[in-house]
């Protein structure tokens, strides 16, 4: 059977998963309990492909191997910063380059997936919009990320991933149709609590309404980079599609349904939306759904030659939000000099840079 008939178990929800696989052991005679071990496998942390389950016999492992496909992206590069940041640049199946970023803290460790081979949402300021769309991933390879990912920190001795960010390359509320399977996946599977999940986007508000009707507490940021509508229309194409005024219902619809947290996303590019009185307008719209702030030092990009806000502007803005009331924090920036912000290393390794 051809990869395109073989169905990837890492794409499969997991109550879908046991179906097909319950089948398949059924119709070889096999005791039920087979399933359990596959499952066991798979949502586990050892290698990928079937013939590393050394817990079958080796006829059931080819067995599977000639029915279903189970497979992590190939490594392109794995690049590791001086705080412990890990950027992975992953080759799929097609050739395309995605992204993924291991962040460690404290209390966290913190895996950002990407959603997309590139990004069609065109955001000034992001180094993946600047290369360019490809084309989706399927759920299994968002999914396969965080498995390659969790093995990888185990062997490193960083420890479990506590916390998964859709914030890398693509918008993921453009990608629906494989990032919902993929949350469950990742909650129902893999066991990562959905209150532990964040989907990030520009604001695709069709999206953002069918992630409120979901029964799980995922956690949402949006992308906002400014408080206004003429303004966040220059750093955000999808501003003109979505306005400020209609994104802002969505959000508030999607609190009512559940109470969940919002954060909302706020990169400080210099003289161009780091204005004081910015921070005001900033304020008033984060108030009206309590929304978390994280103000984000821009990271230099590729064709841009834009730059971070001084640290007194970015500590001016934080001290207006917290004076208004606003729950605040500066983001550390993480891993610059391995390239870490969304595209970067993707972009490096398609121009020849490296």
């Amino acid at each position: 059977m051809d990869d395109k008939n073989r169905q990837d178990v890492l794409s499969l929800l997991p109550d879908e998963l046991r179906d097909r696989l319950r089948d398949h052991f059924t119709r070889r005679d096999q005791p039920a309990y087979r399933v359990d071990q596959t499952v066991g496998w798979i949502y586990g942390a050892g290698p990928s492909g079937f013939h590393a389950m050394t817990n079958l016999p080796a006829a059931e492992r080819e067995a599977l191997e000639a029915n279903f496909r189970f497979q992590e992206p190939e490594v392109a590069r794995i690049s590791k910063a001086r705080d412990g940041t890990a950027k992975f640049l992953w080759r799929l199946t097609g050739g395309e380059l995605v992204e993924s970023v291991l962040i460690p803290s404290r209390s966290r460790l913190t895996l950002c997936i990407s959603s997309q081979a590139g990004c069609a949402m065109g955001c000034t300021f992001c180094a993946t919009g600047w290369a360019g769309f490809d084309r989706q991933l399927t759920a299994g390879e968002i999914v396969a990320q965080y498995r390659a990912t969790l093995r990888w920190a185990a062997d490193e001795a960083y420890g479990p991933i506590t916390n998964v960010v859709y914030m890398g390359m693509g918008e993921p509320l453009a990608n629906r149709k494989a990032v919902h399977p993929s949350l469950t996946i990742l909650n129902q599977g893999f066991e990562l609590g959905a209150r532990r999940i964040t989907v990030s986007t520009v604001g695709v508000v069709p999206g953002i309404l069918e992630l409120a009707d979901r029964p799980e507490q995922f956690e949402l940021a949006l992308s906002l980079h400014a408080p206004e509508p003429e303004l966040r229309a220059q750093l955000i194409p999808l501003e003109q599609r979505y306005p400020l005024p209609s994104l802002m219902e969505a959000l508030k619809t999607y609190q009512a349904r559940g109470g969940r947290r919002i954060t909302f996303e706020y990169t400080m590019i210099r003289d161009v939306n780091d204005a004081p009185e910015l921070a005001v307008t900033l304020a008033d719209l984060a108030r009206e759904i309590r929304a978390f702030v994280n103000l984000i030092p821009f990271n230099p990009i590729p064709f841009q030659d834009w730059r971070p806000s001084s640290d007194q502007r970015i500590e001016e803005f934080r001290r207006i939000l917290e004076r208004a009331g606003v729950s605040v924090q500066v983001r550390t920036p993480r891993g610059r000099e391995i390239e870490a912000a969304c595209g970067q290393l993707r972009a490096d390794a398609e121009a020849g840079l490296r």
